[in-house]
């Protein structure tokens, strides 16, 4: 029980704080706890309430679990405006828990409502320790779970590989990969469009691929699956085309990041035409930045304006 007089002239503002004195549940327990008041609440939210908390002092655990009641005793020291905790709360040394918005100020100063008898605030509050598990070591610990790893990624791409429960083909030059209309849905919005509407693609199961090498559409649909793109750094020019037909906006990133990683004096050119050809704005700055730098031969630029003259406006 704490009690704290001449409660209306508190001057603590906004998110200022009173401390009570330390208690525990009696002589031999080594919890020791104090409470923790924000009289005009503890930030911008809460200011039009008092704040109150349980704070644990010291302990001889490395934590404790506990449950814990607050309410103010009125002028009959009967217990009102009780709050509790819904469950056992993990406190740590110097950890609180309580309620941001306990009580309305503006009721509690309301001298109708009693809870402020010649200006003292009395709380109230009851902790309840929930006993932990103890191991062989004898240290005690709360049961802890191993929760697996997500292995989404690897099992989606042992789905690519295997092709089981697929439902589309996909044909590149003579070879053909079984997929699954519902990724490549989710995952490309152009692939959403075919099988959404009345397409051959929809029709037929079937979609022929004629302007993408086989390597790079394998490349394209284990991202699609998997969110990862193994040989990235080989083929990263042909994957930025791929992944602009196909609208996959993290993989033509990724593509544009490992380009800008390799720029050099030989192929700076023909990446500043790739990445205007297909929109990718990033790796065009960068292009034209490396060969705005004095030590670019001026060739460069006129190979450039030559192939595509509308590339720097």
């Amino acid at each position: 029980m704490w009690t704290i007089n001449n409660f209306s002239f508190c001057r603590e503002e906004m998110g200022e704080v009173l401390k009570s004195s330390t208690f525990s549940a009696g002589a031999n327990d080594k919890l020791k706890w104090c409470l923790r008041v924000n009289p005009k609440g503890l930030d911008e939210e809460s200011k039009d309430y008092l704040s109150l908390y349980l704070l644990l002092v010291s302990c001889n655990k490395s934590e404790v679990r506990a449950k814990f009641k607050f309410s103010i005793l009125n002028a009959k020291r009967e217990e009102t405006k009780a709050m509790e905790s819904q469950r056992a709360y993990r406190f740590v040394q110097g950890k609180d828990w309580g309620f941001k918005k306990f009580i309305r100020r503006d009721f509690l100063l309301d001298e109708a409502n009693g809870l402020l008898p010649d200006d003292k605030l009395t709380i109230f509050c009851e902790v309840s320790v929930v006993a932990d598990s103890v191991n062989i070591s004898g240290q005690s610990n709360a049961i802890q779970f191993k929760v697996p790893e997500c292995r989404l990624s690897d099992d989606l791409g042992l789905l690519f590989e295997n092709q089981k429960f697929s439902d589309v083909t996909l044909s590149v030059s003579g070879r053909e990969f079984q997929a699954h209309k519902a990724i490549l849905a989710a995952r490309s919005p152009v692939f959403a469009a075919m099988f959404e509407h009345e397409m051959e693609e929809r029709k037929h199961n079937r979609v022929e691929i004629t302007d993408v090498d086989h390597e790079v559409l394998r490349e394209m649909l284990r991202f699609i699956y998997t969110g990862k793109a193994a040989n990235l750094e080989k083929m990263a020019d042909d994957l930025l085309a791929a992944a602009d037909k196909y609208a996959l906006e993290r993989l033509k990133v990724m593509c544009e990041e490992a380009l800008c990683t390799n720029l050099s004096i030989e192929n700076a050119a023909d990446i500043l035409i790739l990445a205007d050809l297909h929109s990718a704005d990033q790796l065009k700055a960068q292009s034209i930045d490396f060969i705005n730098t004095p030590h670019i031969p001026c060739a460069m630029c006129f190979k450039v304006i030559f192939q595509h003259s509308t590339i720097f406006y």
